[in-house]
């Protein structure tokens, strides 16, 4: 542990170096100049690409100019790459889109710049979820803007499917295993997926919450309780896994999450457990929430909402860029950047302030739960999106929960196998 703790801090000490002389220099490497930002991001699709837009057009219209950066891949590896080279090189962006602990693990390196003044002159502790400022600060200092709140813990149903069958919306785990056996019986693919670990543990997040309640979901995926992660309720968790296997089609090895919605979209299935980036699917397709397409969540998880959230992490910039970085993360989390954002995105907002006027009516649910479940402190982060345990945990879940998905492991052996996994990790 000594020698883990002495790497990090020599490397941080490289990295604050690095950053020193990237100010000394003013920005002179990257050519940056004093009124304008320099942006690393992956939002590289139409739909955020133009959500991405309406920011860029509020900047400039203070005179900031635009200096868009963008590096194609999903997630933001390849962006994280990117960033680590250019931190190396004393040349650091002035916002770099990021998720959960790498926010965090950035902001231990001593780079990242110190937003509180603006959060101060703002009111962001007063606005933005309390389980969103556990990854926006460090030490109590803002480093970061969030730009959203995604949640996961939805299903998404073709509204014409479901009445053909004769079925509502499900409100508890029997009712929606019962409805898509129904479903089968009817000709149709009951549940729409996509046999990647990232999807497979997005389904399990629901199921451990659907299972075992907000209370059970922290202790085994934030606190990495050995107890609750050896639990008979974890067991129950990997029965239910193994119901949702047996109600996906044969082809579901590798499908691209998109292509499970567009399954939903076209009629052949009749639900998908996907986060609300789907809804996305549906709009672009047309389809109109309640008329042609139903979302809800989770059954047995109403009133609890798990997350992940996009973020701009700022920089240590040279003094004379500071303005223009201010301005950004200012305009970041103003009500109107939140608003043109999310409706496009099919997130909603980072702050609880935000109207939900604008929002159709999934956005409206979504906006109402958040605010259902930070009021209850039923807000917790996604497993499967970096926001409930470090990277090499999520991985240690990953590999368990895929292996049982797609294979004949027990649910007893998953158990064992998940409780000796995530402490080797931890």
């Amino acid at each position: 542990m000594t020698a883990k703790i002495t790497i990090k801090k020599t490397f941080g000490a490289i990295l604050r170096s690095a950053s020193l002389a990237a100010v000394t220099s003013a920005g002179l490497v990257s050519g940056v100049q004093a009124s304008e930002v320099e942006v690393l991001h992956w939002w590289t699709s139409g739909g955020e690409a133009k959500a991405l837009g309406t920011l860029k057009s509020t900047l400039e219209s203070q005179g900031v100019d635009w200096k868009d950066m963008p590096v194609a891949g999903g997630g933001g590896s390849s962006a994280m790459t990117v960033l680590r080279s250019r931190v190396m090189s004393g040349n650091a962006p002035t916002a770099v889109q990021m998720l959960g602990f790498d926010i965090l693990d950035w902001g231990e390196q001593g780079v990242t710049a110190d937003l509180n003044d603006l959060a101060r002159a703002e009111g962001w502790d007063q606005v933005v979820p309390k389980a969103l400022q556990k990854f926006a600060k460090i030490n109590g200092q803002w480093i970061s803007a969030p730009v959203n709140v995604h949640s996961t813990n939805w299903v998404w149903g073709n509204k014409a499917v479901l009445d053909k069958v004769g079925i509502a919306v499900p409100e508890n785990w029997n009712d929606f295993i019962h409805a898509m056996r129904k479903v089968k019986a009817a000709g149709y693919v009951p549940l729409a997926h996509g046999g990647q670990a990232w999807q497979d543990a997005t389904v399990f997040d629901g199921v451990v919450m659907a299972t075992g309640g907000i209370d059970f979901y922290r202790k085994a995926l934030v606190d990495l309780d050995q107890n609750a992660l050896s639990s008979d309720t974890m067991k129950e968790v990997f029965e239910r896994m193994r119901q949702l296997r047996g109600l996906v089609d044969d082809n579901y090895p590798g499908r691209d999450w998109n292509l499970a919605s567009a399954m939903v979209i076209n009629g052949e299935a009749a639900f998908q457990m996907m986060g609300d980036w789907a809804k996305g699917e549906f709009l672009n397709a047309g389809k109109t929430p309640g008329d042609d397409f139903v979302c809800f969540r989770t059954p047995g998880t109403q009133g609890t909402v798990t997350f992940n959230a996009d973020q701009f992490a700022m920089f240590e910039v040279g003094r004379d860029r500071q303005d223009a970085q201010v301005k950004m993360a200012k305009a970041v989390l103003s009500p109107e950047f939140q608003i043109a954002f999310n409706t496009v995105k099919g997130s909603v907002p980072a702050r609880t302030d935000v109207s939900d006027e604008a929002f159709d009516a999934c956005g409206k649910k979504a906006i109402g739960d958040l605010k259902e479940a930070v009021a209850s402190d039923s807000l917790v982060g996604s497993l499967a999106h970096g926001h409930a345990a470090p990277a090499a945990v999520k991985n240690a879940f990953y590999d368990v929960i895929t292996a049982h998905f797609n294979g004949d492991m027990s649910a007893a052996d998953a158990v064992k196998q998940l409780a000796a996994s995530v402490k080797n990790a931890s």
